[in-house]
């Protein structure tokens, strides 16, 4: 089969046997080396993404993907907005709720909750808190009765179970010949849920829509609407379009509301990109001194083409094809196993800890006990590419000076 002059030479080149063993070595190295800088970009990329999809889910098994509110901080007019909302056709539920701070008191135990109204009928097209229930149900939650359902650790803070007695104690206060008192309401606990996120877990209780208006003493009013779209990856769009359908409201998603928790994921994968494609950097700088060394010791070979014929463009190319097949396979072989270990990362996390006898993530210390991993092939093209480029524009120092060698000055002293 016909190769160019270039490939040819370059793969002979690449496959020959050398006389310096230490060509050798450091061409080993060099592969070696960008072999481990994709393949950990690639594992620490999916490991961090995981973590960040998991905590995202937990998030919203509480909470919206949009909400709606006024300025003022409550809605008189929700009915007339929850109408709007859905006729948006990106829409596929919207519920009104009530949101408030107060604190919790069973026997001499207290402790500070954000309290949530909800519509248990209509909650379940808003959020997941229905199918996360460890004791209990959220139907439980009647209109009158004064049921609430804690989060599971607020629950254990204070000591309650299903059927126990707690006094809700409000931020406004009644006016009475005693003096200013807070006000105080006796609930019962009727459920207890766990989303798996410690923020809501541990400071949270549901209320009935229609209670939590009457303690809060919010009349017909509510705080806002919460919103539930079809597609999540699509909800800022989504959030501009209801933004122009309600332009006198506060239209929020998600986002907003962890804001700087996903900066900081944000933050924290950029630089440990930055720390590990320095690994590839070193490839790069070992692949400048194999060629710098293999030009040295084939400059009479590169004499003797020159003599032939070769052009100065010719020797640069058989030079950057023998460094770019460094970096062509270091790339391939780190991101193949790469990919393999990021695909298998939560099975051989478990095998470790099954064989091994220990957990590097503790469950009692950590939000997520095992190690998910969710690959994006979008990265793993990014981070293939950047590692192949770079070994190719590592390749034209070495492989410019070998096309400036001239072939009386090599061939001199042969």
């Amino acid at each position: 089969m016909y190769l160019p002059l270039e490939l040819f030479v370059g793969l002979r080149y690449t496959r020959a046997k050398r006389r310096n063993g230490f060509i050798s070595l450091i061409s080993f190295i060099s592969i070696l080396c960008i072999i481990l800088g994709v393949m950990t970009l690639i594992i620490v990329l999916s490991v961090m993404n995981g973590f960040e999809k998991e905590v995202r889910d937990r998030i919203l098994n509480m909470i919206a993907h949009v909400t709606v509110t006024n300025y003022e901080g409550q809605l008189n007019n929700w009915q007339q907005v929850v109408g709007q909302v859905r006729q948006n056709p990106h829409v596929t539920g919207a519920a009104p709720y009530v949101q408030a701070e107060g604190m919790l008191i069973y026997r001499s135990n207290v402790h500070g909750a954000m309290f949530r109204g909800v519509d248990p009928a209509q909650e379940s097209a808003v959020s997941k808190v229905a199918s996360h229930m460890v004791s209990g149900k959220l139907d439980n939650l009647r209109a009158g009765e004064f049921g609430i359902v804690l989060g599971k650790s607020l629950a254990r803070t204070l000591g309650v179970d299903i059927g126990d007695k707690i006094t809700v104690v409000t931020p406004s206060a009644n006016i009475t010949p005693a003096g200013v008192m807070p006000r105080l309401k006796r609930f019962s606990v009727v459920g207890i849920f766990q989303v798996g996120y410690y923020e809501y877990d541990s400071a949270v209780g549901l209320m009935n829509l229609d209670d939590a208006r009457r303690v809060f003493q919010l009349g017909d009013n509510v705080s806002g609407v919460q919103v539930q779209v079809q597609n999540l990856l699509q909800v800022m769009p989504v959030t501009r379009e209801l933004r122009q359908q309600l332009p006198d409201f506060w239209v929020r998603d998600w986002s907003y509301y962890h804001s700087n928790w996903f900066k900081a994921v944000k933050m924290e994968k950029t630089m440990i990109s930055l720390l590990l494609f320095l690994v590839i950097l070193v490839a790069a700088i070992n692949i400048i001194s194999t060629l710098v060394m293999v030009v040295t010791e084939k400059k009479s070979d590169i004499a003797i083409m020159r003599t032939f014929g070769a052009s100065t463009g010719s020797v640069m190319r058989i030079f950057i094809v023998q460094g770019s097949i460094i970096g062509f396979a270091g790339t391939l072989l780190g991101g193949i196993l790469g990919v393999v270990i990021a695909l298998n990362i939560e099975p051989l996390y478990q095998w470790v800890s099954i064989h091994w006898g220990f957990q590097p993530i503790d469950p009692s210390v950590y939000l997520i006990p095992d190690l998910p991993s969710d690959l994006h092939w979008d990265q793993v093209a990014y981070i293939c590419s950047a590692a192949l480029v770079t070994s190719i524009l590592a390749t034209i120092l070495p492989a410019w000076r070998a096309s400036r060698t001239q072939p009386a000055d090599a061939l001199r002293y042969e």
